[in-house]
């Protein structure tokens, strides 16, 4: 596999992260000189015009984003996914991030039991939750919460007007292992 696609593909897996020239070095196994090369040669095949994605450098760290031309097709179908009914899993996610905000994405999926990385970009992207800080623990996760939007789409003025969650406890009678 040549290293375009190689690099293509790392900075497609790391999204909105991306990846800083260590990284990437690392991985395909480059010295500075050839690294620097494949940057250039990726970007000058991301011009194409049959290309919808740019090489861009935020402060060292390369990501994969959309091209400007894309916005306004992006933004329409964002608002079409917008009025979209929700997956079960968005559901989900939904509702523990409006009940628990803020929370991280870790703590999401401890609740949920499977990845969330997917469906808090998925909600992100359709603006119903959105990023409102960093926990103060090891790695500094990102915090979500609700938006304007999710309380839009949901018509409510206010988070109190939530369904209050009852969780039915068994009687202390009725022992599982009798």
């Amino acid at each position: 596999m040549k290293s375009i696609a190689k690099l293509e593909g790392l900075l497609f897996a790391f999204g909105d992260e991306g990846l800083d020239a260590e990284q990437i070095t690392k991985a395909l196994d480059l010295n500075n000189e050839s690294f620097e090369q494949l940057i250039l040669d990726y970007q000058q095949h991301l011009k194409a015009d049959d290309r919808g994605l740019k090489l861009v450098d935020y402060g060292e760290v390369y990501k994969l984003v959309t091209k400007h031309e894309l916005h306004d097709l992006i933004a329409e179908m964002i608002e079409f996914n917008k009025t979209r009914n929700l997956s079960q899993a968005a559901l989900e996610t939904l509702a523990i991030i409006a009940y628990k905000q803020p929370i991280t994405r870790l703590e999401i999926e401890d609740i949920r039991g499977v990845n969330s990385d997917m469906m808090c970009r998925r909600l992100e992207a359709m603006d119903l939750i959105k990023e409102t800080g960093r926990a103060e623990t090891v790695g500094r996760p990102k915090l979500y919460e609700v938006t304007p939007s999710f309380m839009d789409v949901f018509k409510l003025t206010t988070l109190k007007e939530l369904p209050e969650i009852k969780l039915e406890m068994m009687d202390e009678k009725h022992d599982l292992f009798e």
